[in-house]
């Protein structure tokens, strides 16, 4: 979150919301969020490292399970949100975003895919990896960010947030110079680069554990810098692996089992009784029956023109999934910050329980 905007109040609140002190059990849950997260992330990437098989051989049923989970399952739970009264709400008063740029984006990555050879596809992949693995960086900075808010410390630096960014990029300059760690068999001539983009990680690192180090120490709370850390480290897989299962499929895991925890708490938090259980089986079903139908469509894209299109349709649900996650979770705007508070209040005030709370964050922090 931007460092000028850390504003503290007496009273406590978002876009005319009142935020209540914390009790016990909220910043249990608070913790609970930030470690689980963390945890998640970590443990998905080492997973995937230890199952990766070498090279091109297929993944053991373990490891296939665990991106089906992380990748498909993620996407698919975005489909719940629009379960939620005010969620529908906020997308028929921004219906460009929520309804004719998704549907567009399917339809024409439909049709590009269908009537290109395989090969020709592989080319149009490239930048849509580059598109996705950006997305993932940036969920790593909200996350950051609200770890930063909900403790009550100072927001993100701007040195703080380029470090995050710019180490995702590094990522992905890596995986332009080496095409191959997506499973791609093109020749990108830009192989050169690989050692550019091991040395801008390493810089970025560097600035951010530094900038980092510069807080107070009343603004390094264990928990918050473990988040940034991860964060930061991210993309290290790319950088170390051959395997692209242990290159990427870490990254893409840790990445949708961030998202499905938070949708998860969402869910939980919505509503009582007979009806929260009614919103988390919702919530499963949709994912796992999503899921398996994206699941199934991401393996036809060396198959005929009909097969080529229902697998360009899967990549334009996907980017579809960006752009609305974009909307749904900026936390700049006022919409995702109410949503928030209203869903999982325990992450939008200070741990200390002290009824003040941090402004909104102005960057273009997505949580999604």
């Amino acid at each position: 979150m931007a460092e000028a905007l850390d504003l503290r109040a007496e009273v406590g609140v978002l876009d005319g919301m009142a935020v209540p002190s914390l009790t016990k059990p909220a910043r249990w849950k608070q913790r609970a969020w930030l470690l689980s997260t963390t945890s998640l992330t970590v443990c998905a990437i080492a997973t995937a490292v230890v199952l990766a098989p070498h090279q091109s051989a297929a993944p053991l049923d373990s490891l296939a399970w665990l991106l089906f989970l992380g990748s498909s399952v993620h996407v698919a739970s975005t489909g719940w949100l629009f379960t939620l009264p005010e969620v529908r709400g906020h997308a028929a008063s921004h219906r460009t975003r929520y309804v004719p740029i998704p549907v567009i984006l399917v339809l024409a990555t439909g049709l590009i895919a269908s009537l290109l050879s395989p090969k020709e596809l592989e080319w149009v992949l490239l930048p849509y990896f580059c598109w996705q693995f950006f997305h993932f960086q940036k969920q790593n900075l909200g996350l950051s960010s609200l770890a930063a808010s909900s403790h009550g410390t100072r927001p993100l630096s701007r040195t703080e947030r380029r470090a995050l960014i710019g180490g995702g990029v590094a990522g992905i300059v890596g995986l332009v110079a080496h095409p191959n760690l997506l499973q791609l068999r093109i020749g990108s001539g830009a192989s050169v680069l690989f050692p550019v983009a091991a040395l801008l990680f390493a810089v970025a690192v560097g600035v951010g554990s530094a900038a980092l180090m510069r807080r107070p120490k009343r603004d390094r709370p264990t928990d918050f810098c473990v988040m940034y850390l991860v964060a930061l480290l991210f993309s290290l897989p790319v950088f170390v692996f051959t395997s692209p299962y242990a290159a990427v499929g870490g990254m893409t895991v840790a990445h949708g089992f961030q998202y499905l925890l938070l949708v998860g708490m969402v869910a939980v938090g919505s509503g009582r009784g007979s009806t929260r259980a009614f919103r988390v089986a919702l919530l499963c079903n949709m994912a796992l029956v999503g899921g398996a139908l994206l699941s199934g469509a991401s393996h036809l894209h060396g198959s005929g023109p009909v097969g080529r299109f229902v697998f360009g349709a899967y990549v334009g649900v996907v980017m579809a999934h960006l752009v609305i996650d974009a909307g749904l979770w900026r936390m700049r705007d006022a919409f995702p910050r109410a949503f928030m508070t209203s869903h999982v209040p325990y992450l939008m005030a200070p741990v200390g329980g002290s009824p003040s709370i941090q402004s909104a964050d102005r960057s273009s922090t997505d949580i999604g």
